[in-house]
């Protein structure tokens, strides 16, 4: 890769780390989900009427904007709501990698070799390191939280390499139309017209500003970059930036929140990178070489964070999104 595109890929993973620190700041201002359909909103407007029509079928836009638009994003933002650490939030996230590769096992059939085998290993025992660390102080249920909402990542990924979209920014936008009715209605039924009214005559610079972020910076420039550095290259060599991901997060919030790392916590973070960047190695030999090659021209990145295995290695990170 070019240095100059090194430097955009390092760039976005940062980007993306710090946003886990900017939904912490952005749930001072909103409910969780509207907060999110208000992220989505933004993400979609006014950039839907300049990207053309989708270039897939409607029910894979339906597919991914249900389950990672309103599944995967409102789960994470109530479990952070629910006190789960922005930066612990950004590490337990990429065990979307280890659902990812479960899923596809289950729905399309694609065996795990010895090494993706111990790679989730790996990576579901820093799950379990984090989950004690976490038992001892803070909540269980939002450590929970957010592990579902990994999971209904994993399950968007598979459904966006099943839909291989030939433009990752058009799929992710028209994507982003999705999820806002849905959190709307959601927002309305569980938190009430009284705290979402409160919330949007209350609306500051420091609001707008971190609705600008998620949405534009983290989604539309964020999503664009990934997509093309995804076009150029390979998707082995841009995936393993999203490692810097949960590096960026911690970092960021230990920083910009003063959130501590025990060392605990540090433990379970090599071991989830670890065993993450296990599991998102490329297949070897011919075939696993086409495959991949197939899966890279039509991968898309998730929305926030790209995802090795889904969306950057095989399909969105499949991943390609607090």
């Amino acid at each position: 890769m070019r240095t100059t595109h090194i430097a955009l890929a390092v760039l976005v993973a940062a980007l993306w780390g710090v946003n886990f620190v900017v939904i912490e700041i952005g749930l001072g201002h909103f409910p969780p989900l509207l907060f999110s359909a208000l992220r989505f909103l933004v993400a979609a407007l006014p950039a839907v009427f300049f990207v053309g029509r989708p270039k897939v079928a409607w029910k894979w836009v339906m597919g991914v904007g249900l389950t990672l638009g309103v599944a995967k994003f409102g789960l994470l933002f109530v479990g952070m709501d629910r006190g789960m650490p922005a930066g612990l939030s950004s590490l337990v996230l990429q065990i979307q990698a280890v659902f990812t590769a479960l899923i596809a096992a289950l729905a399309l059939g694609e065996r795990p070799g010895r090494v993706r085998l111990l790679g989730m290993g790996v990576a579901l025992a820093g799950i379990a390191v984090a989950a004690v660390d976490e038992g001892t102080s803070g909540p269980l249920l939002a450590f929970a939280l957010v592990i579902a909402a990994a999971a209904c990542w994993g399950v968007s990924n598979v459904l966006t390499r099943k839909a291989a979209p030939p433009d990752a920014l058009n799929f992710m936008v028209w994507v982003s139309t999705v999820p806002v009715l849905p959190l709307l209605a959601l927002s309305l039924l569980f938190e009430g017209p009284a705290a979402d009214l409160a919330a949007l005559r209350e609306l500051d610079t420091g609001g707008a500003a971190v609705i600008l972020y998620v949405a534009w910076v983290t989604t539309v420039f964020g999503f664009g970059v990934w997509g093309f550095l995804l076009r150029r290259y390979p998707a082995s060599s841009v995936a393993p930036f999203s490692l810097l991901v949960p590096v960026s997060g911690m970092t960021s919030a230990a920083l910009l929140l003063d959130e501590s790392i025990s060392p605990a916590r540090w433990c379970a973070a090599a071991l989830l990178v670890g065993g993450v960047a296990l599991t998102s190695l490329p297949r070897s030999g011919p075939r696993g070489a086409a495959r991949h090659g197939s899966a890279r021209r039509g991968s898309a990145p998730a929305l926030d964070v790209p995802a090795p295995v889904a969306s950057a290695s095989r399909g969105p990170d499949g991943e390609l999104t607090r």
